[in-house]
Order: structure tokens, then C-alpha cells, then sequence
């Protein structure tokens, strides 16, 4: 069985001659599906762009990614997006959210990008905010919640699809830490009890030894890549 993920001699460099900079210098991971994977390192290390060249939201200038058992690496722009769309949700620092239209609207807009029926993605969009616990406010605008609100609305949109893989950049970085608290559990329980991969961006050494593995990036380079032994 192949994995989720599978990044091999991955390479990302920007500019070029003197301004040439290398953000990633050869990175090769795998992630099993149904894996909660933590990736670490100190700010420049190149943890997000890693994250962002695996969720097929930037590419790589050399190496190859096989994302559940496709290639990517000669895909177009539109059939990276579709798979993109059809098998990732995203969770980020920022919520990203359009602060005048309603917590629905905001939720939905990934099935209105994939041509859903505006009755379909409402139906799904009302079964993943009761899944969350905020269907209530489904009719609020974004702009008028409190910040773990915003944060659960935008991990309704990552799920409204029904993704197979959650990426997610210091996805408690603007919380507080009881909100933070709160999100983590919820993200894990995804995890657990829906068998979607996880795999987060994070600098919070606490959050990162709850996955069950960590990647640490150093200097564009994997550092560590270990089993945490935690049981979610």
C-alpha cells in the first residue's frame, strides 16, 4: 500500500544568481494515511514552504510528490487543483475568512468552487457546522465572531468537502490558549475518529508532541523525523 504522501529529494530554491536562495535542500518524507504528523522548526527553516509544495499550493524546483498514488510532478494547474480541492482541506494561522458574508457562505465556498448545487453544498455546509457545534450561527456573518469561532468556521470549510488529508499552519497561533486547547481536541478527534491525516505546521514544541510524529526542518533540511509514541 502506498503512502498519503510521498515527497522524495524535494527542492525549492527562489531568485536567481547572487539572490538565489534555497528554502528546501533535498527533503524526502512519507505520510501514511490516517497519520497525525507535526512538522517543526525554527522560523526560516523552511517548515511552511514544505507544507505548502505537499498541499500542491506551490511547486517544487526539483524532487518528485506522489500524492496518494499520483505523480504530480507532470499534472497541469487545473488537475493539480482538482485534486487539491477534491482531497485536502486547509486550516490556517489567518482565518481567511470574508468577514461580510454569512458563516455558511463562508463555509461552502469550496463545493461553490467545485460546481456544487447551491442546495447540496447548503445541506453539506449545515451537516459540517452541526459536526462543529456552531450550526446556530450559520446565518451570522464572520465578521461578528469571537476568535475560536472564526477558527472552527474555518475548519468547517476545511472539512465541507470531506478531505482525506487536513494541512494546517499554526492553526492556534491567534488563540488563546483555552480556545487553542479546544481546536487541538477537535483536530485530533478528526483524526481519530474520521481517519483523516493531519499534517500541521507548528512551533509549539507542547502541540507537536501530541501527533504521532514529528519532522523537524533545519536549514531546508529534515533534522529529526520520529514517532512520538503519543495516543490520541
Amino acid at each position: 500500500m502506498k503512502p498519503m504522501i510521498q515527497a522524495s529529494d524535494l527542492t525549492r530554491k527562489y531568485g536567481s544568481g547572487a539572490n538565489e536562495f534555497s528554502a528546501l535542500k533535498g527533503v524526502s518524507i512519507e505520510v501514511e494515511a490516517g497519520e497525525s504528523v507535526a512538522i517543526t522548526g525554527k522560523s526560516g527553516s523552511g517548515k511552511s514552504t514544505l507544507m505548502h509544495i505537499l498541499a500542491l499550493l506551490d511547486k517544487p524546483t526539483s524532487g518528485s510528490l506522489n500524492i496518494d498514488g499520483v505523480e504530480t510532478s507532470k499534472l497541469n494547474t487545473r488537475e493539480l487543483s482538482k485534486i487539491r480541492n477534491k482531497s485536502f482541506g486547509f486550516v490556517f494561522q489567518q482565518f481567511f475568512l470574508n468577514g461580510k458574508e454569512t458563516v455558511l457562505e463562508n463555509v461552502t465556498l469550496p463545493l461553490e468552487i467545485a460546481g456544487i448545487a447551491k442546495k447540496k453544498r447548503d445541506e453539506m455546509g449545515m451537516e459540517t457546522l452541526s459536526l462543529l457545534g456552531i450550526e446556530s450561527k450559520a446565518k451570522n456573518r464572520a465578521m461578528d465572531l469571537s476568535g475560536g469561532q472564526k477558527q472552527r468556521v474555518a475548519i468547517a470549510r476545511a472539512l465541507v468537502n470531506k478531505p482525506k488529508v487536513i494541512f494546517a499552519d499554526e492553526p492556534t497561533g491567534n488563540l488563546d490558549s483555552n480556545t487553542g486547547e479546544r481546536v487541538e481536541e477537535l483536530l485530533f478527534a478528526l483524526n481519530r475518529e474520521r481517519g483523516i491525516t493531519l499534517v500541521v505546521v507548528t512551533h509549539d514544541n507542547e502541540f507537536a508532541s501530541k501527533f504521532g510524529r514529528q519532522i523537524e526542518i533545519a536549514d531546508g533540511l529534515v533534522a529529526n523525523n520520529q514517532l512520538t509514541g503519543a495516543s490520541l
